[in-house]
């Protein structure tokens, strides 16, 4: 069952909703990955610190969506919902094309962490620019067109 605000519940009254909220918070927050596209170092602290975010904000906002329509979809019901337990069942369901990319999105992830290391922080920032907003944008795509 999937669960939602009390607000949210009394507008729009229904499961399907419900995902559609996670899957437009995803795709906001995809919006505003975006916004790190053509940047180029050197960047100051706030904003290496507000790029990093940007992308832990769109992974964490996305893997939540694809696990919310995976489990209305019927699949997984016995899974644990980590994050890379979804990737790997997203990956099955071919919500995802590319099961890698996605790990080592994830590994970033958990490497935000350490993002106050310069090295890591501009890695995650990087890695964002040149391969996960592709990555991103083919999830929001392929929920469009073949989920929601």
């Amino acid at each position: 069952m999937v669960l939602c605000s009390r607000s949210f519940w009394k507008r729009f009254k229904g499961m399907v909703f419900c995902f559609m909220k996670k899957a437009e918070n995803f795709l906001k927050a995809l919006q505003n990955l975006k916004e790190i596209e053509g940047k180029k170092p050197p960047y100051d602290t706030i904003a290496t610190a507000g790029m990093v975010s940007l992308f832990e904000i769109c992974f964490e906002q996305a893997w939540k969506a694809m696990k919310e329509q995976l489990e209305a979809s019927g699949y997984g019901e016995h899974k644990s919902g980590s994050p890379k337990s979804v990737i790997k069942l997203a990956y099955q369901a071919r919500m995802v094309k590319d099961e890698e990319l996605w790990l080592a999105a994830l590994q970033a992830r958990n490497n935000v962490a350490h993002s106050y290391s310069e090295p890591i922080a501009l890695s995650i920032i990087r890695d964002s620019q040149e391969k996960f907003i592709a990555m991103f944008e083919q999830l929001a795509e392929d929920l469009r067109e073949r989920w929601l």
